[in-house]
């Protein structure tokens, strides 16, 4: 076995990153297990959630805006100024029972004093088998609008739910699409009215209410032809015409690794007890992993700076 590792961190994205700039500039030499493509799960990629981020304007620092996968790598690169070592991999068990902890990856097993889980959230699906089949085999659904929609250039698009990243990636797809469908199966949004505003006064963008996904046609063609709608308050089924699909339903926390290793709440995010400690005496949680009310990368980032601080006492006190 190696040298034991001051603090391992496991999951990029904003609170990833800071925390490695942050425990890098305490000489704490971080090792991070950035994570991988994992299929059907585009935010699984090193920097997470803001890789398949459009346009962000409310990060500060950036008047004009900048996009989420620029910001990221913006990120990545200021951390690995105060060194560290970094690998693209997913961590895929891991011992909490006794210090020093460790950690397994798909090529690396590491023994830190202290871990910063930083997993984030990941897309949800529909469980739909077509869905499925269209992923795996490039077929025309993707929940990744920043990496697949110039894809689409010209297309009819059906983009799946109400909140703000449905409105988000609608507006996004609407610069290549002839028409895109948002498909939600209420009567009104749950974005925020600024989101909303925008989706609404896009001439591209319509609407179809009170429906819901329940097949996309056709993997035997090869390509998107259309999707099965089912009114949710008759029960009439309907044929839609489009030429691609976009997921856009929410996230679920990406803690399956740790259930029973650390304390999870009811809805399957990581528990703090105090701070960004989790209830494991040297594990501390930052970012969505932990955080189900705000999910903003601003917020994100800040945890990891409040894990890394403190990380670093809890280590000069240890």
């Amino acid at each position: 076995m190696a040298d034991v590792e001051n603090v391992a961190i496991i999951g990029s994205g904003p609170s990833g990153y800071t925390a490695a700039l942050y425990t890098g500039r305490a000489n704490l030499n971080p090792f991070m297990f950035e994570g991988n493509a994992v299929f059907g799960d585009p935010t699984s990629v090193p920097g997470g959630q803001l890789m398949i981020t459009t346009d962000v304007e409310n990060y500060p620092g950036f008047p004009e805006g900048i996009l989420g996968p620029a910001l990221m790598t913006q990120f990545r690169d200021q951390a690995k100024r105060f060194g560290g070592t970094y690998v693209s991999e997913r961590v895929v068990e891991v011992d909490l029972s006794s210090r020093p902890f460790t950690i397994k990856s798909e090529n690396h097993t590491v023994q830190a004093k202290a871990i910063i889980i930083s997993t984030g959230a990941r897309a949800k699906l529909l469980g739909l088998p077509s869905e499925l089949e269209c992923m795996q085999k490039g077929y025309g659904v993707s929940a990744c609008a920043t990496c697949d929609g110039p894809l689409f250039r010209g297309k009819e698009l059906v983009v799946v739910g109400g909140g703000d990243t449905a409105m988000e990636e609608a507006s996004f797809l609407a610069k290549f699409a002839s028409k895109v469908t948002v498909v939600h199966r209420r009567d009104a949004l749950r974005a925020s009215k600024i989101m909303q505003e925008r989706a609404e006064k896009n001439p591209k963008i319509e609407f179809q209410w009170n429906k819901q996904v329940t097949e996309i046609h056709d993997p035997s063609a090869k390509a998107v032809t259309g999707v099965s709608l089912k009114d949710t308050k008759t029960g009439e089924v309907s044929l839609y015409p489009c030429e691609g699909v976009f997921i856009a339903i929410g996230h679920e926390p990406a803690t399956e690794v740790f259930k029973g290793k650390v304390e999870l709440d009811d809805q399957g995010y990581i528990a703090l007890k105090e701070h960004t400690m989790t209830n494991i005496d040297g594990v501390f949680a930052a970012g969505d992993v932990t955080d189900h009310r705000y999910r903003q990368a601003v917020t994100a980032a800040g945890m990891g700076c409040m894990a890394a601080i403190d990380v670093e006492r809890w280590l000069e006190e240890q």
